[in-house]
């Protein structure tokens, strides 16, 4: 629904810079996403107080889950429009 209705951005890239300026209300991390990607974002995010969820599956499922014909390895929520993905780390505090 967020992919829908609200902003998102999609690719470790866009997270990095996101998590950097503090430019997203959530970042979601596939599974498998590569281990130098996943520790400095999860670093930039810390310092930018951006919750950080890591999907379940692969990039492959996250792409399919966001409806993507391509693997997403990570999933900068701007906005999230009519969905109630921000509860995603509310849940599991």
């Amino acid at each position: 629904m967020a992919v829908k209705t609200g902003k998102v951005g999609f690719g470790s890239k866009d997270a990095l810079v996101s998590s950097g300026f503090a430019r997203a209300k959530m970042i979601i991390l596939a599974k498998n996403i590569r281990e130098a990607d996943r520790d400095e974002i999860l670093h930039n995010a810390e310092q930018s107080e951006i919750p950080v969820y890591v999907f379940p599956g692969s990039s492959l499922d996250l792409g399919a889950v966001c409806e993507k014909p391509f693997p997403v390895s990570a999933m900068v929520v701007r906005e999230p429009g009519d969905s109630e993905v921000l509860k995603l780390v509310a849940e599991k505090k």
